[in-house]
């Protein structure tokens, strides 16, 4: 059983890593310059670098997060000697191309859905509630809600009308304690007694 202390298991790397209650790191996976919401999970052999992610995100296995690029346009090598230097014995790294990938922040909402083999590219903005199918390539922002798949990833339809998104984001659902979750979890089963019970001027859900 999660409980408030992360749990982090076996062959995982994490540097500089902030990771909130009810997380979950599972085997093989590497972790850096990375905030990890409350109850947010990956499920293996994940790559995650210089993200934010946000409450209940869900990332299944293989993901990457924030890849590193290769100055393939501005260097005449894109090699990695060119800024590893030290492995090669040519002195220090590159401090300023290592600086300038940290700033090319990812950042995911609260709910995100990422499936199996989803890349995500450097500086992308994925939107509460969006689901990114197995294999896609993100490689612009996402809107909240909206399922996106393929290579590069593209909108397919959105999860719910406006008024449904807009009255399940105003209940915050994600900022509840522990014990509130609990106690209301059966209600998140129904979605217009949900948004009735815990929006805050929203419409009636129509179906």
């Amino acid at each position: 059983m999660l409980s408030d202390r992360p749990t982090v298991e076996e062959d995982v790397l994490l540097q500089n890593v902030q990771l909130g209650k009810y997380t979950q790191i599972k085997a093989h996976s590497i972790l850096e310059e990375t905030q990890f919401g409350d109850y947010s999970y990956c499920a293996g052999y994940n790559q995650i670098y210089a993200a934010r992610i946000g409450k209940f995100c869900s990332i299944a296995t293989f993901v990457r997060i924030n890849p590193g690029n290769h100055p393939c346009y501005t260097r005449v090598a894109q090699h990695h000697f060119t800024y590893r230097r030290s492995l090669f014995g040519f002195g220090e790294d590159d401090a300023a191309f290592f600086a300038g990938r940290l700033e090319k922040t990812v950042t995911l909402g609260h709910d995100v859905w990422l499936g199996h083999n989803v890349t995500v590219m450097p500086g992308v903005t994925i939107g509460s509630g969006a689901v990114v199918g197995s294999g896609a390539v993100v490689t612009r922002d996402v809107e909240p809600y909206a399922v996106v798949v393929g290579v590069p990833a593209k909108t397919i339809r959105m999860r719910f009308p406006d008024p449904i998104i807009e009255g399940i984001e105003s209940t915050r659902w994600w900022d509840w304690d522990h014990d509130t979750i609990r106690a209301r979890l059966l209600d998140f089963n129904d979605i217009p007694g949900f948004i009735e019970k815990y929006g805050r001027g929203t419409a009636p859900y129509s179906g």
